[in-house]
């Protein structure tokens, strides 16, 4: 399966907890939007169980609690599902400068792929922070950042007036692969 997430806004190169659930806000509305289409509308309810807390005995749930969420990665071992990462970066910045004024690449990097990833434990979500009525479940692309087997990455000057140097467009071009066929993740690879 191939589809592309996008993001505008800021990119810092040490981003917080606030900073990653921002952004895993802004992946969420788009994942949200994906499951509504083949092949994962017939994944989830009435049809399908991956979205269930208790699932039939045959069946596979990816819910995954995490304090009061309940993330639904697509990108999960229980799928057998692994992902490939082609990220385009417009930055306001001359092109070729690793080591930025918006901070070095590799730090912004991970923040983006922490954010693309569920929380590990509850300590990764803000203090505070609950799911709103359209974030259950909150949809997120990966189970684990592990999971990733490739990342390409490539920059550009980003050709619009800007206020801040942390200030990114990207395109993400995500294309998962099935690490292991079973007949529940047929479709999903």
């Amino acid at each position: 399966m191939e589809f592309t997430l996008t993001y505008e806004g800021p990119l810092k190169s040490k981003g917080n907890i606030k900073d990653k659930h921002a952004l895993r806000k802004e992946f969420h509305s788009q994942l949200l939007e994906l499951w509504k289409y083949p092949p994962l509308k017939s994944c989830g309810p009435p049809d399908g169980h991956f979205l269930d807390d208790n699932p039939p005995e045959a069946a596979i749930s990816i819910i995954q609690n995490v304090g009061p969420f309940r993330f639904a990665p697509l990108v999960t071992n229980k799928l057998y599902l692994i992902a490939e990462i082609d990220i385009t970066m417009l930055r306001p910045e001359p092109i070729g400068g690793l080591v930025t004024f918006g901070g070095d690449i590799d730090n912004r990097l991970k923040t983006l792929l922490d954010s693309l990833r569920m929380p590990s434990n509850i300590n990764e979500i803000p203090s505070g922070e609950s799911p709103t009525d359209n974030e259950n479940p909150f949809f997120c692309l990966l189970e684990d950042d592990n999971l990733i087997t490739k990342i390409g990455v490539s920059t550009h000057r980003l050709l619009k007036p800007c206020n801040s140097s942390t200030h990114v467009k990207l395109l993400i071009k995500i294309r998962t692969k099935v690490s292991q066929l079973i007949f529940k993740n047929m479709g999903l690879g």
